[in-house]
């Protein structure tokens, strides 16, 4: 269908996913099979799908990968919150993923209407 990598929203999602990496690599190692694990899960799922769907032949199944990675961004995001308020996330960082986080959930809602409407 279309290559993932030129989509603006693939690129945010994958820079984010890159920070969740970097942020959770200072939660408590007993966290490694937790809220670690999870958080990354849920964030690797949103470019993950994105490009998943790019691969698909018709604009339903297109926009079903991107309502998948929507939810995958709304899981990200509670996880985000829980890593604040356990205080595993200062306040700035926090502040700067969930902008980060809207912004391309935003993205992806826009898409998924786009592609819906030329169905």
């Amino acid at each position: 269908m279309q290559n993932y990598k030129d989509l603006k929203v693939w690129e945010k999602a994958h820079f984010v996913t890159l920070e969740i990496y970097k942020i959770t690599k200072d939660f408590p190692k007993e966290e490694v099979y937790g809220l670690t694990s999870q958080m990354r899960r849920s964030a690797i799922s949103v470019p993950a799908n994105i490009a998943e769907g790019c691969g698909k032949f018709t604009k339903p199944d297109f926009a079903n990968f991107l309502q998948i990675a929507l939810g995958s961004a709304n899981e990200t995001e509670y996880y985000l919150l829980l890593a604040k308020d356990l205080k595993y996330l200062d306040n700035q960082a926090f502040t700067n993923l969930l902008a980060e986080i809207n912004q391309f959930k935003a993205m992806l809602i826009g898409l998924i209407n786009k592609v819906r409407n030329k169905e």
